[in-house]
């Protein structure tokens, strides 16, 4: 059973992947309480948890409730939970660890203390319902299987003969061949010129973002995003001590001016994404993109360029990075073939100054010792022989045609829902609501629908009526059944 939530209130459920076994002559109500011991002894369950409600685990058990029942009361008599009028039962071990003379580590004190943030509710459930069975990933930010190229990446690698094959520890900054495919790849098709000793390989664009966050961010400084943001719904910013403040856009994109001008210089930076911006879509104008540099350069603000989607336009080319225009070295561009090529592949990367980079290099060493040499050497002949090349312009059609069979269903069902831009490419639809409702509710009764969204909030700094519609994962069948019933969903609240 994955987390839950109660509509009032947060609510922390435990995991339970168990039944008691009726063929054994054990009373079931015993197995329960030996099960729930040993989890809670164990320290796999901690204080402040909750266990679900007694009606739900007799159907999880497939029990009598008064079986549950008794089993509760047990617990709460070993001094293991209590109950908790409104919310369940809570898990308030440490009166077991008194009771027992080898008890069990507190692990609760040291995970609340830990420095690393943990995911905001709903990116937690998330993360955990996208791999339950039969449930329709409405906003999941990946391809689909049927859209990754494997049997070309298979054929591929499998005429690497072994002597040749990247085995070893690559070098700090990655494989060599890689960074120079990706100088050639960055130039042609981005405008940016950059060196091999400038660009360092991470595991995806997700741990590019920790290392620049850790790494040449002060603590207590100021990243400014736009709001909303793909950057919002994670921590890595906010662990490291950097406080978010969300800036606005408009139809040309972030409007720098916005931000204070009362800047503490070497502790404020701009994170942005130009590109078909996540989770709105926006493509920033060459013209903003120009405004942007030159007003993070006038007053001496580093400038992150997020450009992991930057790949996916379908008709006309956006504008060049901001990269592009970089001659001073003030913007440090990441990318990634996650959302392009495969998420599994795990390869971004860094292109920054070359100090910036060697430091960031050195922190990577002490995290992981390198990127996964066999992912390197598979996407660097991915560039060389063309199939990168080959596989965007089929990948940017298929996706177009899912966007339009997308659109088709909400001009459908939607019309009087919500309004939404005709997306320029990516794979996102951002739908917001006209009525006034909340979508932490449509979250909810969706699940109950197995249907799983992103709603808005996780994106911005304040509650708002959007959702964050994916339609490159699922299949056109299972995408229009789901978008159909959470049409259903909609009307009814």
């Amino acid at each position: 059973m994955k987390n839950t939530q109660d509509k009032n209130a947060t609510v922390k459920y435990v995991d339970i992947n168990w039944k008691p076994d009726k063929s054994l002559k054990i009373p079931l109500y015993s197995q329960i309480v030996s099960y729930f011991s040993e989890k809670i002894e164990k320290g796999d369950w901690i204080t402040g948890q909750y266990i679900p409600p007694q009606r739900k685990l007799a159907q999880m058990f497939e029990v009598n409730r008064s079986t549950v029942w008794e089993a509760m009361q047990e617990l709460s008599a070993l001094g293991l939970t209590e109950g908790n009028y409104g919310k369940g039962t809570m898990i308030v071990n440490d009166t077991w660890e008194m009771l027992i003379s080898n008890s069990s580590l507190n692990w609760h004190s040291y995970i609340d203390k830990g420095s690393f943030y943990a995911n905001l509710d709903h990116v937690q459930k998330i993360n955990q319902l996208e791999y339950q069975k039969d449930i329709i990933r409405l906003g999941t930010g990946e391809i689909s299987s049927e859209l990754i190229p494997a049997k070309e990446l298979s054929s591929l690698m499998s005429k690497i003969p072994a002597k040749d094959l990247a085995l070893s520890y690559p070098h700090p900054l990655g494989l060599l061949e890689l960074r120079e495919a990706l100088c050639s790849y960055l130039e042609k098709e981005k405008g940016i010129i950059t060196d091999p000793s400038c660009i360092m390989i991470t595991s995806g664009a997700l741990q590019a973002l920790q290392l620049i966050s850790v790494c040449i961010v002060p603590p207590h400084s100021s990243a400014y995003i736009e709001s909303p943001s793909y950057i919002k719904s994670l921590n890595v910013f906010q662990s490291a001590g950097t406080v978010l403040e969300g800036i606005p856009m408009d139809s040309a994109g972030i409007m720098p001016w916005i931000i204070s001008k009362n800047l503490e210089i070497g502790k404020t930076i701009l994170y942005t994404i130009p590109t078909l911006q996540n989770p709105t879509g926006k493509i920033m104008t060459a013209e903003r993109r120009d405004e942007v540099l030159r007003y993070c350069r006038a007053n001496r603000i580093p400038i992150i360029e997020d450009d992991v989607l930057g790949d996916l336009w379908y008709d006309e080319r956006p504008p060049k990075p901001i990269k592009a225009h970089d001659s001073k070295g003030s913007v440090i561009y990441v990318g990634s073939c996650s959302k392009t090529l495969s998420p599994g592949l795990r390869v971004g990367w860094i292109v920054g100054p070359e100090s910036v980079i060697q430091r960031i290099a050195d922190i990577k060493m002490q995290m992981d010792y390198g990127t996964s040499t066999l992912s390197q050497q598979a996407f660097t002949h991915c560039l060389n022989s063309g199939l990168y090349e080959k596989h965007l312009i089929k990948l940017r059609k298929e996706l177009k045609k899912r966007r339009d069979f997308t659109l088709d269903i909400l001009n459908e069902y939607y019309s009087d829902l919500a309004v939404w831009d005709k997306p320029e490419g990516s794979y996102y639809v951002w739908l917001k609501l006209k009525g006034n409702i909340s979508t932490k509710k449509i979250f909810e009764t969706a699940l109950k629908e197995n249907l799983l969204i992103n709603p808005g909030e996780m994106y911005d700094f304040a509650e708002n009526r959007c959702i964050r519609i994916s339609y490159a994962y699922e299949t056109m069948d299972k995408l229009k059944d789901g978008l159909i019933r959470l049409a259903d969903i909609i009307k009814s609240m």
